[in-house]
């Protein structure tokens, strides 16, 4: 659905909000639109108040997605406690949550080490009523979930990237920004919140195929880093290297 849950810029400006689905440990934020908690009792997933950021970490996306210049308006689906991690059902919970409260776009800075069916179907039902979704991952070595999925575009960090300036690392995986403007202390978590960040700079409710070709023709890198390496017989050679950390990682049950 794109374009639902659009308002006019308050600002005056010519272009819309996006309403943007924080999926992390952020229970509130000035100015966030709605807010709640999400977390596994017993068999079932529980709604619950949202309560203070047990980690910073989500607060820490939070001001990376509201520092671009464009109106944003937060929903925050809080999936991590200070005593546990978040469940592939929490997760997916929160994404339908937002999805139903009209995200355009939904950031997911954290990674599963498992697919499960129901967080796949979640992203297929957000996939479907038009939303982007965007996930951290790793540019080499294992997937994660939800970025492993074909219709997500996953983020990372990539250490040539300064603020506003994202690379092309794959088909649908982008790099960007390790950390603050103050700091490059980040991995692929902060650097997929970077490349949210630049995705909002687009019109509100751009579909994920202009999305990602939007990011493609915003693209200050294309293709990973290539450092020279000295071989075992002598000759310097061309390598590949992505630079980034794997993203915050959250265990599936």
């Amino acid at each position: 659905m794109p374009g639902s849950g659009s308002r006019a810029d308050p600002t005056g400006g010519p272009g819309m909000i996006w309403r943007v689905g924080l999926i992390d440990s952020c229970g509130a934020w000035n100015g966030a639109t709605a807010a709640a908690a999400f977390a596994s009792a017993g068999t079932h997933i529980e709604r619950r108040p949202p309560g203070p950021d047990p980690t910073g970490h989500g607060s820490r996306v939070a001001g990376i997605l509201t520092s671009a210049g464009a109106p944003v308006e937060l929903l925050l689906g809080q999936v991590f406690s200070s005593t546990m991690p978040a469940s592939a059902a929490a997760v997916a919970a929160a994404i339908d949550w937002a999805r139903s409260h009209g995200a355009h776009l939904i950031h997911l800075s954290l990674g599963l080490t498992a697919d499960r069916g129901v967080l796949r179907e979640a992203v297929a039902r957000a996939r479907s009523s038009g939303v982007v979704l965007v996930a951290a991952m790793p540019a080499r070595g294992t997937p994660v979930y939800p970025a492993g999925y074909a219709s997500v575009i996953g983020g990372t960090g990539d250490a040539r990237c300064g603020p506003d300036e994202v690379s092309v690392l794959g088909p649908r995986l982008f790099g960007a920004f390790l950390g603050t403007a103050h700091s490059r202390s980040g991995g692929a978590s902060i650097g997929a919140a970077w490349v949210s960040r630049t995705l909002v700079r687009l019109p509100s409710g751009t579909p994920a195929g202009d999305a990602i070709a939007g990011l493609r023709a915003m693209a200050r890198y294309q293709g990973p880093e290539r450092r020279r390496k000295q071989s075992p017989n002598g000759p310097v050679q061309d390598v590949n290297q992505p630079s980034c950390d794997p993203p915050r990682s959250s265990p599936a049950p």
